[in-house]
């Protein structure tokens, strides 16, 4: 086969999707039927090849082909992603539609580079999510830009997700913060001041302060709300994530806090 014309060429116009295989493979036997049907379902959106690696020992040398079957996406020349073994039909359709090239991902990517910056593009972001009903990262996004001000509206959008199991530790740190938001508190006590200060600090999305206030609460009583300024403080950093300024300047006097 021409390996260069029909994958490395062909991803320049259209994402090829390679399946290696053997004749004596077993569970290529099962991945090969399904894989085939979704090529031509989806005809026009990626084109497969497929490689038998007994007849093809070089090119399966070259991509370190160890076990098969193996399925790799090329675009525009290079793997972008792949996987190992005899997936089940829905589980490659969720692979094929996760990494796939889309006009609309690029745009919802576009969006979040812009409410990243602190540009207000929350409402074209909720306009995009009326339009494309499908794409539960774009309601994930959604929720994680309304949680702060608008919690109630946040669950109702994770309780709509399609497939909420393959984004469970998000649901689980947007959880979190919709408590951390609605919780009933007291009144009449500092620590509970704090926590109010702390709400209306990440409301105005001011991390800086809302984490702050919240360590100091933790340092004076851990269990206090349930914990919720501990576990509010954890789903905080995992929102803004691991690299972000806030998570880097706070996170080890967080830990110190807790001992």
């Amino acid at each position: 086969m021409d390996f260069k014309k029909e994958v490395i060429e062909k991803s320049e116009e259209l994402p090829v999707v390679v399946d290696f295989w053997a004749p004596w493979c077993g569970p290529c036997k099962h991945l090969g039927p399904i894989i085939e049907e979704l090529a031509s379902e989806q005809a026009g959106k990626w084109e497969l090849v497929k490689v038998n690696t007994d007849e093809e020992q070089e090119i399966s040398t070259q991509y370190k082909i160890r076990g098969i079957p193996a399925v790799k996406m090329f675009v525009k020349g290079e793997v972008i992603n792949e996987f190992t073994g005899a997936l089940p039909r829905i589980q490659i359709e969720n692979w094929l539609q996760e990494h796939l090239p889309d006009e609309r991902k690029n745009a919802l990517a576009d969006i979040q580079k812009r409410l990243d910056s602190g540009e207000d593009a929350g409402k074209e972001l909720s306009d995009f999510v009326e339009q494309n009903p499908d794409m539960d990262t774009a309601k994930l996004l959604l929720a994680k830009h309304l949680v702060f001000n608008h919690p109630e509206k946040t669950d109702l959008i994770i309780k709509d997700l399609s497939v909420p199991i393959k984004f469970i530790k998000q649901i689980d740190v947007l959880k979190t913060l919709i408590e951390f938001m609605t919780c009933s508190l007291e009144t009449g006590s500092d620590l509970v001041d704090k926590i109010h200060l702390a709400r209306q600090a990440t409301r105005s999305r001011d991390f800086d302060k809302a984490i702050s206030t919240l360590i100091e609460v933790v340092m004076i009583d851990k269990s206090i709300c349930n914990e919720i300024p501990r576990k509010a403080t954890i789903a905080i950093f995992l929102l803004l994530g691991e690299q972000h300024e806030m998570t880097i300047k706070y996170r080890r006097k967080f830990d110190m806090a807790l001992y």
